[in-house]
């Protein structure tokens, strides 16, 4: 198998589309298509089912995806070993993130590491919306800076280390966005739209809730599997979504209006990683993290130290 064909099929495999398939990969949707065909002919028999409307793994392509996946990570890690070592370099930590601001705290903690600690090397990548602890428990991540809360047996989390507002995100022809400020009894007067994934009831309550402080149903929208998508159907007044304030510094975009939710909690991020596995570049990070943090704090109000 060629290393081009594997990590095609791996990634198609988790993405199911050959948009950001080919996106990720930086190759036009017809060389996806013809690798994986390549991979179909060498393999002789379909790994996707292909429709107008989705991308789906067949049972083969399934047991391949569970078969190569493992040994993938495997060769990648053992070449980011090498490049380490011929840099000079002790231990390298993958890091996870789960959207723009914790991208940021991450990149500007990464940034300071490498002078405190020039001989630890961090890697980082996106938490996949539809999937938030896959990564890390598969061991692709060390730790994740992510949204809490977080209530997983095999999971551990430390202190948040900020926390801010949330708002509204709806489309800016909805009644609703021509207010200065919503609750959350509001939502009752809109649907929201819901990560697709197999995801955790309480994780799906804290971000789709069903109901209204008082009761009354919240409808669910389309499934959605990234912030792009969400927006989207969004300014096409498809949905709403509940997110954090960073939302509309990031995302700002036309057809869609970002209102304060007073009365929503607010969204709090820390550092989450596999119970007994917070090694010594974890620690660094996580103090390096939490300074990151604290000086974010003081240039944005929206933003706090958690209490």
């Amino acid at each position: 198998m060629e290393r081009d064909e594997l990590e095609c099929f791996l990634l198609l495999a988790e993405e199911l589309h050959f948009g950001r398939t080919a996106e990720k990969m930086r190759l036009s949707r017809a060389r996806v298509s013809q690798l994986v065909q390549r991979l179909e002919r060498r393999v002789g028999a379909p790994l996707f089912i292909r429709t107008s409307r989705r991308v789906a793994l067949t049972s083969l392509g399934r047991q391949l995806s569970a078969d190569l996946a493992p040994h993938h990570r495997a060769i990648e890690d053992a070449l980011s070993r090498a490049a380490a070592t011929a840099r000079g370099i002790d231990s390298v930590l993958h890091v996870g993130f789960a959207n723009p601001l914790t991208g940021e705290i991450v990149m500007k903690a990464t940034e300071a590491l490498r002078i405190s600690h020039p001989g630890l090397s961090v890697e980082i990548c996106e938490v996949p919306l539809t999937d938030p602890y896959g990564m890390l428990r598969s061991g692709d991540f060390d730790v994740q800076l992510q949204e809490f809360p977080v209530s997983e047996g095999d999971l551990r989390g430390g202190p948040a280390l900020l926390a801010e507002e949330r708002v509204l995100v709806i489309g800016s022809a909805h009644p609703l966005a021509g207010r200065d400020s919503v609750s959350l009894e509001d939502l009752a007067d809109v649907s929201l739209l819901t990560p697709a994934g197999d995801l955790p009831d309480y994780w799906l309550e804290y971000h789709v809730p069903a109901r209204t402080p008082a009761g009354r149903p919240i409808a669910r929208g389309p499934g959605v599997t990234n912030m792009q998508e969400a927006l989207t159907l969004v300014a096409g007044g498809r949905g709403a979504l509940l997110a954090p304030a960073h939302t509309a510094t990031y995302y700002a975009r036309p057809g869609v209006a970002y209102i304060p939710c007073t009365d929503a909690e607010p969204a709090g991020y820390g550092l989450v990683w596999r119970t007994g596995q917070r090694t010594g570049p974890v620690e660094a990070f996580a103090r390096t993290a939490r300074e990151v943090a604290r000086e974010m704090v003081r240039g944005d109000p929206r933003t706090a130290l958690p209490s």
